[in-house]
Order: C-alpha cells, then sequence, then structure tokens
C-alpha cells in the first residue's frame, strides 16, 4: 500500500513533536504511543512496521534520541529538578540547603597516584617512570564514607561507618543535626532515593526535628546533588597514592582530608563554572581600529 507525501509527512512530523506539546499524558514517544495517537486523533491507520520502514527511510532511529535520564525515567522530573535548583539559587531566608550522600564501599588497599618525574631521558639516566609495588590480597574490612555539604560557603561533615545500614544513617543524621548551627530556622536536606533514606526511622527523626525538610533527586539525575563531585576532591586528598593497613588509617585520612578542604573551602554554585579557571585576557579584538 502506497501513502500520500502529504500522510507521511504529517507522521514524521507528530514523531518529532513532544507528545506533551499535543496533549499526550507521556514524555516520548513508542511505536504504539504513536500508531495508538494517529489513528485516535489523526485518523491514520498504519502497522507499527510500516511507522519503523518509514523512519528508517528518513534516517531516524527511536533508542539514539531517546536520552536516560528525564521524564521517560521520572514523570515529576522537571517540578523535582526546579525544587532543587531553586534551592541552590535563591534559597529562604534563615534556612540552610545540606546535601547528603554516602561513597563507598572504600576497601583497605593502596591508590593509585601520581609522582612526579623527569619524562626526558638524560645521557647519564633513563626517563623517569611513576612506579608502585604490585599489591595483592586485602587487608581489613571496607567501609563507606557519609558526607553532608552545604553549598554557599562549601563546608563539609564526614563521618565513617562500616557498614551502610539504616542504624548508621539515623546516627549521622544526629551528627549533621548538631553540625548545623542552632539559628537556622530551616534546613533542606538534598539526597537521592535509596531505600534508607526513606524509611520508617528517618521519619520519627523528622518528626523529633521538625526544621528539616528532605527534598528527593528525580531518579537517575545524581548531579543534582553538589556532594557528587566533591567525592573526587575527597579521593584526591585521602587516598590517592597511599597505602592502606586497617580500616582506622583509612578513617584518619578522611577526617584530615576533610578539616584540610574546611581550610581551604570555597562555595559550590549552580550553573558556575570551575572558579580556579583563568580568566581569558583581552586579544587584539579588543584594540580600537586605526583611524
Amino acid at each position: 500500500m502506497t501513502y500520500q507525501p502529504e500522510v507521511v509527512s504529517e507522521i514524521i512530523q507528530t514523531a518529532l513533536s513532544k507528545p506533551r506539546d499535543l496533549g499526550e499524558d507521556y514524555a516520548t514517544w513508542t511505536l504504539d504511543r504513536l500508531v495508538d495517537y494517529l489513528h485516535r486523533v489523526k485518523g491514520i491507520r498504519m502497522k507499527r512496521s510500516r511507522i519503523s520502514e518509514l523512519f528508517i527511510a528518513e534516517g531516524l532511529s527511536w533508542r539514539h534520541e531517546e536520552s536516560w535520564f528525564g521524564e521517560r525515567v521520572d514523570p515529576d522530573f522537571a517540578r523535582k529538578r526546579g525544587a532543587i535548583t531553586s534551592l541552590y539559587t535563591a534559597p529562604p531566608e534563615r534556612s540552610v540547603t545540606v546535601c547528603l550522600d554516602e561513597m563507598g564501599p572504600q576497601a583497605v588497599k593502596s591508590y593509585p597516584g601520581k609522582q612526579l618525574v623527569y619524562p626526558a631521558a638524560a645521557e647519564t639516566k633513563p626517563a623517569g617512570r611513576a612506579k608502585q609495588a604490585i599489591d595483592y590480597g586485602r587487608r581489613g574490612k571496607a567501609g563507606y564514607v557519609f558526607g553532608a555539604m552545604t553549598p554557599t560557603d562549601g563546608e563539609v561533615f564526614t563521618a565513617t561507618y562500616t557498614r551502610r545500614k539504616l542504624v548508621n544513617w539515623i546516627d549521622f543524621l544526629q551528627h549533621v543535626e548538631e553540625w548545623i548551627p542552632k539559628d537556622v530556622e530551616r534546613v533542606y536536606a538534598v539526597l537521592d532515593n535509596l531505600t534508607m533514606h526513606r524509611a520508617m526511622d528517618v521519619l520519627f527523626f523528622n518528626l523529633a526535628y521538625p526544621r528539616w525538610e528532605f527534598v528527593f533527586q528525580p531518579t537517575a539525575a545524581a548531579y543534582l546533588n553538589l556532594i557528587e563531585p566533591w567525592w573526587k576532591t575527597l579521593k584526591s586528598l585521602a587516598f590517592k597514592g597511599r597505602r592502606f593497613e586497617s580500616w582506622e588509617q583509612v578513617e584518619e585520612a578522611v577526617q584530615k582530608a576533610t578539616a584540610y578542604w574546611n581550610a581551604h573551602k570555597h562555595p559550590y554554585m549552580w550553573g558556575r563554572h570551575r572558579r580556579h579557571r583563568p580568566r581569558r585576557k583581552p586579544g587584539i579584538a579588543r584594540l580600537s581600529l586605526a583611524a
């Protein structure tokens, strides 16, 4: 069966449009949704296989146009993202936004790092190479690092635990409550959707400390939590290039790295570039033209 060019164009334009803009309740198309919409709204009856042939002829692909996060994964993505970004950019008065997360498991082992060497060979010595001894076996149990960060000033609070359990999470929240100044009237905690974070004991904690409000990230949107990029800084300060023989040594390294960071902290601003990026100097385009 041959379809008119106008019908083919209508199908392509519908597929390239967003379903929400056309009054549908879903965020992305599938073949079944598109077939149903074309028959129900446009009055076009066409099989799934034929629509796939039209897309192939036009160079379109379903899988390559989908994203792994967003409204396809979490229908309430836009509202949740807007609530978190508003806390970063325009927080309410007499309130503080704190980002919570866990990192781990961190094993007791040797962590590769960097070593300053002479890469060029000389007449008397060969080119330098960064070397690390081969490390076999495990030394003790792995553990987790629980962290809390206030993006407005970049201050961080960390605690180490051997297990990621609910009792440890509640204990960590108690320490964060003591860490936050008492004159703060409202605490907005940004965190992910881990089952432990939504347990009944967390509700009891919220009832005991009513100034807390938990703001959960959308599904598959870890980038909205500003403590995520700080974990890389912690690994660089505490672990890189070091060998640990016990979990107590890992805990000590995390405490010292946290103290060093808090002494040299800087704010984490949403939507800003790195603060250490050098500013570009005016070039020849800024010079005035000769008369």
